[in-house]
């Protein structure tokens, strides 16, 4: 788990490039309409799901008045249909792979994702082929410098609100809670007023593969590839993230 959280330390890092901006930003609108349309409505103070899209959507800078549009036209008549869905495969060296999209066009993105497997050396399998390797936590990523209290006691309040992980890198804390106490861990921090960078439930991979350097670089090139498909949310995989790949990557 360790080494998922630092290569998504790395990601946000990384993310004042435009290209991965333009990115954070269209799944940020995408998750907004799918937490209005498949939630409470439009009001944030009734709609969970509305509430948390709209931190993450701040946690990656987007303009007030932007979100506000996003929520309006979900709320609207003409509003787009999307519909979230998932796929299972392996890329090279049978790193097992797990993505998800919201489309409003499934046949394109099945054809979209089945292009990106085959074009970099891996496969589409079967929707639950590969489900069982991965276990759904949830995940806050909160930025050190908002934390203007203890941090020895203010692990213990994350504790209190479900934390079953909590790990450290330099400027942030992922906290790690199980499935079911995501909504726990959220009021926890909303009563703490802690507002996560992003908080998101995500498929954690219960054992990782290590490969050398060279190839590494390979699997999360793929990694990338279906990031910069506009239906792709979220890839997951079981590639081992450790140190000397890290260092690689930031060179």
């Amino acid at each position: 788990m360790a080494g998922h959280s630092k290569w998504a330390n790395i990601k946000h890092r990384k993310g004042a490039q435009d290209k991965r901006r333009a990115k954070q930003f269209t799944r940020a609108i995408k998750d907004i309409s799918v937490a209005v349309k498949e939630g409470e409505g439009p009001d944030p103070e009734a709609n969970p799901a509305l509430r948390n899209a709209i931190s993450n959507a701040k946690g990656v800078n987007m303009p007030k008045d932007t979100i506000e549009r996003a929520i309006k036209k979900a709320s609207g008549a003409d509003a787009d249909n999307y519909e979230l869905v998932t796929f299972e495969g392996y890329g090279p060296n049978g790193i097992a792979f797990f993505v998800e999209c919201t489309t409003d066009n499934t046949n394109r993105t099945v054809a979209s994702v089945r292009s990106i497997f085959a074009k970099n050396g891996g496969s589409l399998g079967t929707n639950g082929s590969l489900e069982f390797l991965f276990d759904k936590k949830g995940a806050f990523m909160l930025e050190k410098e908002k934390i203007a209290r203890n941090l020895e006691e203010f692990e213990l309040e994350l504790i209190e609100g479900g934390a079953t992980t909590i790990e450290k890198e330099e400027d942030y804390l992922t906290v790690y809670t199980e499935f079911t106490d995501f909504g726990l861990m959220s009021s926890k921090l909303e009563d703490l007023g802690i507002e996560p960078k992003n908080s998101e439930v995500q498929r954690i991979p219960l054992n990782t593969i290590e490969l050398p350097v060279e190839d590494a670089k390979k699997i999360l090139a793929l990694v990338d590839k279906f990031e910069e498909d506009d239906d792709v949310q979220n890839v997951y995989h079981n590639l081992e993230i450790n140190d000397e790949l890290i260092s690689a990557m930031e060179e």
